[in-house]
C-alpha cells in the first residue's frame, strides 16, 4: 500500500498509527493496492478517505466483503469520525451503534428521527407514521 500525505498533519508515524487501526500493521502498509485482497482493499480505500480530512462521507452497505475484524475497526472509525455519515446497512450492529438519526424512504414521503436504530424500531409512534406512509 502506498503512503502518501492527505492532510498538512499528516506525518508517516501517524498514517501508520491510522492503518494500525484498520488492521494493517508493519510492512503491510508498504503493500501495493493491485495485491491486496478484496477486503483490504475495502479497508484502505476507508482509511484513504478518513484520512482525506472530509466532514462527510457517504457509504452503501460498507461492511460487505469485510470479516468480522474488519467490521469492529470499520465501525470504530465511523464512531470516531468527527463529520457526518450518510450510510445504508443489513448490518444491525453497525447501524445501532453508529446511527443517531434514521431515515425512512416510504413511496408516500419520508419518516426522519433523531433517535437510535434500536428506539426507531421499537416506536409506537414510527410503527404509525410507517403504517400512514405505505397506504
Amino acid at each position: 500500500m502506498r503512503t502518501y500525505s492527505t492532510r498538512p498533519d499528516s506525518d508517516e508515524q501517524f498514517i501508520r498509527g491510522f492503518l494500525g487501526k484498520m488492521l494493517f500493521s508493519g510492512e503491510e502498509v508498504l503493500k501495493k493496492c493491485s495485491v491486496l485482497s478484496g477486503g483490504e482493499k475495502m479497508r484502505c480505500m476507508f482509511s484513504r478517505m478518513m484520512l482525506q480530512g472530509a466532514n462527510f462521507l457517504m457509504f452503501d452497505e460498507p461492511t460487505n466483503h469485510l470479516d468480522l475484524e474488519s467490521i469492529t475497526a470499520l465501525n470504530n472509525g465511523m464512531t470516531d469520525f468527527k463529520g457526518s455519515i450518510l450510510f445504508t446497512s443489513r448490518d444491525h450492529e453497525l447501524t445501532e451503534t453508529v446511527a443517531n438519526r434514521v431515515i425512512e424512504l416510504t413511496p408516500n414521503g419520508i419518516i426522519d428521527k433523531l433517535m437510535s436504530y434500536d428506539e426507531y424500531i421499537q416506536s409506537e409512534v414510527v410503527q404509525a407514521q410507517r403504517e400512514e406512509m405505505y397506504k
